[in-house]
């Protein structure tokens, strides 16, 4: 294939050319389908682990600096969008491992996710800095995908209390770095749920009061 030099949202290309087919769909993920501003899910999506590598390893070939980051992003607000533009500057090509909505509830408790991993993964596609989304399932080690992609970096965020830096230190030897990047946001996922929450109780609270005492006001009047 006739090699071209282009660049598409800031990487410069010099060959295009199809990646395996990696879609459920059927059709074809490119690399324009990828790093293009357009969403793309049913190209970005990647949900089997081998089409994955196939995709990770032809980025690699082509000299692009790969960077893995994973976690639930549940109620996506302005500190998730921050921390990915900060692990996109690691690399050139972002991969996002999103938590299923039952691994979620594994790590996070049976209220979690507030929102499903469908919708999770169409916001992460939005995101300007995110190339490739994929799921991470409750059968998954914490590990699996981080050596099936083998990143140039991998981008861990200090709230991740359930992976310490002790357990990322076991993947140097997959990684050729680890990034570990503070909270990007002042008010974090599981405050703004306890604020949800509690607002919801202060409103169901005024509401039974209300109407325990119009209930009483009608005794009384008989």
């Amino acid at each position: 294939m006739k090699k071209s030099s282009k660049e598409a949202n800031g990487i410069k290309i010099t060959n295009v050319r199809d990646i395996p087919k990696v879609s459920t769909n059927g059709t074809k993920t490119t690399i324009k389908h990828i790093i293009s501003l357009g969403s793309n899910l049913a190209q970005r999506y990647v949900p089997d682990y081998k089409d994955l590598e196939k995709i990770v390893k032809t980025f690699k070939e082509m000299g692009y600096k790969v960077v893995l980051t994973q976690g639930v992003y549940d109620l996506i607000h302005e500190g998730h969008a921050a921390y990915l533009e900060n692990a996109k500057s690691y690399g050139d090509i972002l991969i996002v491992g999103v938590d299923s909505d039952e691994l979620t509830r594994k790590r996070k408790g049976p209220d979690r996710p507030i929102v499903p991993e469908t919708e999770r993964l169409k916001m992460l596609v939005h995101l300007r800095h995110v190339d490739v989304v994929t799921l991470r399932q409750a059968n998954h080690g914490i590990g699996d995908l981080i050596r099936l992609v083998r990143p140039d970096v991998l981008v861990v965020s200090q709230s991740t209390t359930d992976f310490t830096r002790a357990m990322a230190e076991e993947y140097r030897g997959v990684c050729k770095e680890i990034v570990t990047l503070p909270p990007q946001a002042t008010t974090t996922t599981s405050a703004r749920i306890r604020n949800l929450t509690m607002e919801g109780a202060e409103k169901l609270a005024r509401e039974v009061s209300s109407l325990t005492k119009r209930f009483l006001d009608r005794v009384r009047k008989k």
